[in-house]
């Protein structure tokens, strides 16, 4: 899949300074795309239930609901965008779901929920938009790495941003996510500017990832058929990740809460930074592996690892020596380093190994939309229910299910793969 631009890029765009200015562009897009997405869950809404339900839980459904939507979307937009179309795609999408937060400070409280579904329906397609200037590169790795820690410090940092302005500058809590979207206007601009400018990748990239073309319906039905029972456990996998992270991620303020801290917001972005670190140098280092089927299985590696970290943080929050901070810490870096495995190497790595037709685009979007459905399913399964668990208690046994599953999915995975590409 091409980069192409509007205008050429500057002539001194290359090498180490190309990488360089992708990796802040596709980090500072995205990141400020979260501006527009999660400062809203940094609030408590005691207002009266809302469609029978307490507000924050339904915000989050009905915002989670569109932005699964989007990703099943995304299969088919994705991975047939014209290159040229990503930058004014994704400033025209995100300008949609700002709209819709202003209609979610000005809607009754009855048409809140829908307002927050309309936020997140278009900005499930912004990840796929970015990712596309980065894959099929030999920095792939490392390019990818530094966009994927943008959602995991963006995450903290904009529910930081949303508590700063209810709680120093006063903004009422219907305004906040509005108001948070405002803070990161100006940057998103400045960074989708700096994503135009990224040329496509060269003949020395292509002549060692593979070219990645758009793809119609049969180039992906086509490949999905020719590897689908290891991409199905791979998909089951971050499937389980999804549900995990997504939960993490929504209730932070109330999984803090449970662990004993009263007052988190400067806490969210502590973790989360030291979270982004870790994985940022684990996963970006595999571009150290030149050879495509070695990097590929030691990517299933590191997955493995991930979840054997997140069974040990586990552990230390049951046996007590690992107090909150280090517990949210330690899971955080279990849980992401299988999730950012998939996005910066596993799949970018299958096909560059078998030289498929194909794009990550396609690929990731096919785990994200059954991700997000997973999730989904859980909200409205909790609900339905009747269950009573508090989110650390569902968090941490979600966890000590998904570990043993994921690891066996993992195995097989590999052995799959194995056979099929030898």
């Amino acid at each position: 899949m091409s980069a192409a631009v509007d205008t050429p890029p500057a002539p001194w765009l290359s090498g180490w300074k190309l990488s360089a200015w992708a990796v802040v562009a596709a980090f500072g897009a995205y990141f400020c795309m979260y501006g527009f997405r999660k400062p809203f869950t940094a609030g408590s809404y005691d207002w009266p239930n809302i469609w029978g339900m307490a507000p924050k839980d339904l915000f989050v459904v009905t915002q989670v609901f569109g932005y699964m939507l989007s990703k099943f979307i995304g299969i088919r937009v994705i991975a047939g965008m014209a290159p040229a179309w990503r930058v004014t795609v994704m400033l025209a999408l995100i300008a949609f779901a700002h709209l819709s937060l202003a209609l979610f400070a000005v809607a009754p409280p009855s048409w809140k929920p829908v307002c927050l579904f309309l936020n997140g329906l278009p900005l499930g397609m912004v990840f796929g938009l970015v990712l596309g200037f980065l894959e099929g590169r030999r920095a792939t790795e490392a390019l990818s790495a530094g966009l994927c820690v943008s959602f995991i410090v963006a995450g903290g940092v904009t529910k930081t941003v949303g508590t700063l302005l209810t709680d120093r500058f006063g903004v009422p809590e219907p305004w906040m996510p509005f108001a948070a979207g405002c803070v990161f206007a100006g940057p998103l601009l400045l960074f989708g500017w700096m994503l135009s400018r990224i040329p496509a990748p060269d003949a020395a990239d292509v002549s060692h990832r593979g070219a990645r073309p758009r793809m119609t319906r049969a180039d992906r039905t086509r490949l999905f058929v020719r590897y689908w029972p290891g991409l199905v456990m791979i998909v089951v996998v971050f499937l389980l990740l999804t549900v995990l992270r997504s939960l993490r991620d929504d209730f932070a303020p109330e999984m803090w809460q449970s662990l004993g801290y009263e007052d988190p917001k400067w806490v969210y972005t502590i973790t989360e930074i030291l979270v982004g670190i870790g994985i940022t140098v684990i996963c970006g280092a595999g571009v150290l592996i030149g050879d495509n089927r070695a990097a590929f299985f030691t990517s299933l590696l590191t997955s493995a690892g991930g979840f054997v970290l997140l069974a040990v943080g586990l552990l230390g929050q049951v046996g007590g020596w690992l107090n909150g901070f280090w517990f949210v810490v330690v899971t955080g870096l279990g849980l992401y380093l299988p999730y950012v495995a998939v996005h910066v190497s596993i799949f970018e790595r299958l096909i560059a190994m078998t030289r498929s037709v194909g794009n990550l685009g396609f690929l990731m979007y096919l785990a994200d939309s059954f991700g997000y459905l997973g999730y989904v399913g859980l909200l409205v399964g909790e609900k339905v229910a009747g269950l009573t668990m508090d989110k650390l208690e569902l968090f941490t046994t979600g966890a000590m299910v998904a570990a043993p599953v994921s690891l066996l999915l993992l195995i097989a995975a590999a052995v799959y793969f194995r056979r099929t590409t030898t």
